[in-house]
């Protein structure tokens, strides 16, 4: 795992934190097991339902209970690359140390974009009073695109 700096043109630090988990073992797997897995892929939605017209996408849910089996080890070991990335936010920003002592990963999807899909819809983390307790979240890119994206 490795930090990406991201600061301003003044240097100052930046909130956002960004790393490079640098396992491309474990990046293939999770893309084997999105392709090995069409029976759990479905068409992406948003809060409203399926809308093409805002997202098109196809994703597969993993929720927590699905860690529990041996087929989703994969998430388990990125959750885990996760948890050392939050570990280090947490040496940039020391009151985070006061401040959270758990965090509770809930129900996230792996989302696949083919040519032509997108998300084109504003979006924000906390949205609404069920989403309210959000203070992370986190996008992993499997593979880069070197035109378009």
């Amino acid at each position: 795992m490795e930090r990406i700096n991201l600061t301003d043109e003044k240097k100052r630090p930046h909130f956002i934190g960004s790393w490079n988990i640098k396992n491309y073992e474990l990046c293939n797997e999770i893309i084997n097991f999105f392709e090995e897995n069409k029976i759990l892929q479905k068409n992406g939605k948003i809060g409203s339902g399926k809308d093409f017209t805002k997202k098109k996408t196809t994703d597969i849910s993993v929720r927590p209970n699905d860690l529990k089996d041996n087929k989703f080890k994969c998430f388990n070991n990125y959750i885990d690359e996760l948890y050392k990335c939050f570990i280090d936010y947490q040496h940039q920003w020391p009151f985070m140390r006061s401040c959270i002592k758990d965090v509770d990963i809930g129900a996230f999807n792996v989302q696949k974009y083919s040519k032509g899909d997108h998300f084109s819809q504003i979006h924000t983390e906390r949205s609404s009073v069920h989403t309210s307790n959000r203070l992370f979240a986190w996008m992993t890119y499997l593979n880069n695109v070197e035109d378009g994206g």
